[in-house]
């Protein structure tokens, strides 16, 4: 079965998005990509959010 995790990044600086890559593929998720939210007065994104996913292992009948 496939998990996600969504890390909403409020500061979206290269440092900052490397940081919450790093952390959370160094605790065993896949790294999938990025979604940023651009208001339409600044073409700098004001939001990111960063998606990961993993597998989790199917548990047998108990």
């Amino acid at each position: 079965m496939l998990q996600y995790k969504i890390v909403e990044v409020a500061t979206v600086t290269d440092e900052e998005l490397e940081k919450v890559v790093n952390q959370w593929v160094e605790a065993g998720w896949v790294f999938e990509g990025f979604q940023f939210v651009v208001r339409e007065s600044s073409k700098r994104p004001s939001m990111a959010f960063v998606i990961f996913t993993r597998e989790l292992e199917e548990e047998g009948p108990n």
